[in-house]
């Protein structure tokens, strides 16, 4: 799990990369942060994701990505094929989001099965 929380933040990283010449950029950069913070700390520092205060931040964190992915989901029909995500910005930022989700839930299972595996 820890090399997959490795390749998730550097991902993530490039999604913030990727966002210098956005006009809306800045936001972007801080909103894709934040997953790439909490796969760092699955991968390199997870007993802060197992702590009390840890373990609601992460809660808080994947509730504000639900409510994200909830608010910026596509509206065009087919937004996964490339064509229209190509041209689209609003699909690109709302399959984002759903991937900076899958991020915060790979960093979130980490925690409980590392947990549980240790209170085994």
């Amino acid at each position: 799990m820890r090399y997959l929380n490795i390749v998730l933040g550097i991902l993530m990283l490039a999604f913030v990369a990727v966002q210098y010449n956005d006009p809306d950029g800045s936001i972007w950069m801080v909103i894709y942060a934040v997953p790439a913070i909490w796969a760092f700390l699955a991968a390199f520092r997870l007993p802060l994701l197992q702590s009390p205060t840890g373990s609601r931040l992460l809660w808080l964190s994947i509730a504000a990505a639900v409510a994200a992915t909830l608010y910026y989901w596509p509206q065009m029909p087919g937004f996964w094929h490339q064509e229209v995500w190509w041209n689209e910005e609003t699909a690109r930022e709302g399959m984002g989001v759903m991937m900076l989700l899958a991020v915060l839930l790979v960093a979130r299972f980490t925690a409980s099965v590392r947990r549980s595996a240790g209170a085994a």
